[in-house]
């Protein structure tokens, strides 16, 4: 027979939403009881009126009337509960070893002597002594509460729009959110467990720093590399100018004027360099501080707080793009303006060192080419590689597409160029005509077509055997001491500098200079008719070999 001051326990006057003792208990028609408040929120937020305990689902929503009761009951249970927890607050308050500190959290449950705080509950939003914390390691319904080390401003935990705890860790937004956003402002979103998003958001993190810091470290190798290619450079420049200079008497001074001005544009690269390298090392520094703290952080058990410090230490990392920044060499061309200043004094012999100097320079930015069959005429006959063209004097029947061209017989290269330098060589022996060069990517492909600056190519060309011409405005007739073999062909996009070059004599045919580019480039090949096997020899794309 039950005893007339009998209590019955704990979790019979908990709400199933909040998890909190009754406020206005109410019951539904399935028998379950809820506070007002909660199931009138539940069903506000729901597109369906159902029970959250049974999901029994009502047609129309039930009239909500407070259960007196049970109301009664709890009212009980409270007094009983107040009574209990001050006569252990008392009996423990004389405790001086449990009594709250400055720097420590309090118990939120002490109404005289605050005690220091053992535990924080995350579903309950309070901070507990030890003897406060004890239903929490009784009660079955408590047991299922998450415990953490104690912590201050749990209030920071609630929703600010539903008064919720913060449970969930919505991935779409990258924000905490409690189990009411997620049928409402987050509905159909990515929502993970705190936990969950915690583990996620600190690998992600991890894994960005640890990438970014690679790509620092490659950059200052790949800029150490520079420079070292640089110096190599500035050696070759260094005695290419000893080796001029030392032939003319006259000029030792302008020998040691041209070391000293490669010297100071090495210096000027490697401060440079230096500059680069220390900032990369202190963005390196910075990123390895944070890793740091993504570390320490990771100790706790606190995964809303966890995953806040996260969200803070990506707010800003380093946002300088290195992937563009690199050394470039200011050595070229140092020894070729120095000749050039001195030119009236220069013999033939010094003449031919430039000359070669300067080929090898340009022979640096050689590209692979290919013909593209798309646009070739169809009387040309291209090889299997794309590396030969020759004039088949049979028009084929192939495809009219807008690329081809469909009256003079030419092809391009299928790579298109619009910044930088390239260069590429052509084997021209053996041929009596022939047309080499670059054209922008609107250029005329059908109809007779124009050649000339001022219809976007630039073009050399042999005609009779023995006839070159600079096809510029107006064409230039160009007197050679020997006939090319092999043309190679280079293009400064930026200087607006077509250069056509004898690649066995290495000596400039001629130079297209002032150019404006604003489109793509491509190389121009055109092998001429084939005038009954005499101009039969293919032209053919070679291999650059410096020499």
């Amino acid at each position: 027979m039950a005893t007339a001051n009998y209590v019955p326990p704990e979790d019979r006057f908990l709400c199933s939403i909040c998890l909190d003792v009754f406020t206005d208990p109410v019951t539904i028609p399935c028998g379950h009881n809820f506070c007002k408040t909660c199931i009138t929120e539940h069903w506000d937020t729901s597109d369906r009126c159902q029970c959250p305990m049974c999901n029994k689902e009502f047609n129309t929503r039930p009239e909500l009337h407070v259960n007196t009761f049970i109301s009664e009951m709890v009212a009980e249970f409270r007094q009983s509960a107040q009574q209990k927890a001050s006569s252990s607050s008392s009996s423990s308050s004389s405790s001086e070893q449990q009594v709250f500190k400055p720097g420590e959290v309090p118990c939120d449950v002490c109404t005289e002597t605050k005690l220091k705080a053992l535990k924080s509950c995350l579903v309950c939003l309070t901070s507990y002594c030890e003897t406060h914390l004890e239903p929490h390691l009784t009660a079955s319904s408590l047991k299922r509460h998450q415990l953490i080390d104690p912590v201050e401003n749990l209030e920071d935990r609630m929703c600010p729009k539903h008064d919720k705890p913060l449970e969930l860790f919505c991935k779409t937004d990258q924000t905490c959110v409690c189990m009411l956003c997620t049928v409402s402002d987050h509905k159909m979103h990515d929502v993970v467990p705190l936990k969950e998003g915690y583990e996620g958001e600190k690998a992600e993190l991890e894994t960005e720093t640890q990438q970014m810091i690679q790509k620092r470290q490659l950059k200052i190798e790949e800029i150490k590399h520079s420079v070292d290619l640089s110096k190599e450079e500035a050696d070759r420049e260094v005695a290419e100018g000893v080796q001029v200079f030392t032939a003319l008497e006259s000029v030792e001074r302008g020998q040691a004027n041209l070391i000293n001005t490669i010297k100071e544009k090495q210096k000027t690269t490697e401060n440079q360099a230096e500059d680069l390298i220390k900032e990369l090392e202190q963005e390196i520094s910075e990123l390895e501080k944070r890793s740091s703290e993504v570390e320490q952080v990771t100790h706790s058990e606190d995964h809303l707080i966890l995953l806040q410090r996260f969200m803070s230490l990506k707010v800003a990392p380093p946002t300088k793009d290195w992937t563009e920044v690199s050394i470039h060499s200011s050595h070229e061309g140092t020894v070729v303006r120095a000749v050039v200043q001195l030119e009236e004094t220069f013999s033939k012999e010094m003449k031919k060192l430039l000359d070669e100097a300067e080929l090898k320079r340009v022979q640096k930015y050689a590209v692979d080419v290919t013909l593209d069959p798309d646009t070739a005429h169809p009387k040309l006959i291209l090889s299997d590689g794309g590396k030969q063209v020759s004039d088949g004097d049979v028009k084929r029947n192939l495809p009219d597409n807008p690329e081809r061209f469909s009256d003079r017989p030419c092809v391009l290269g299928k790579q298109s160029f619009s910044s930088g330098r390239f260069y590429f060589e052509v084997q021209v022996k053996g041929k009596t005509e022939w047309t080499l060069g670059v054209a922008r990517e609107s250029i005329n492909r059908k109809g007779d077509i124009t050649l000339g600056p001022q219809w976007g190519n630039w073009t050399i060309w042999l005609r009779n055997g023995n006839e070159y011409r600079a096809l510029d405005g107006p064409s230039v007739l160009l007197s050679l001491k020997s006939q090319p073999q092999k043309v190679g062909v280079f293009v400064d996009y930026e200087e607006g500098l077509v250069s056509f070059y004898d690649v066995d004599a290495a000596a400039l045919i001629y130079s297209f200079t002032g150019c404006s580019f604003t489109e793509k480039l491509y190389p121009l090949f055109g092998p001429g008719l084939n005038d009954g096997g005499k101009n039969s020899t293919p032209l053919i794309i070679s291999p650059v070999r410096v020499n």
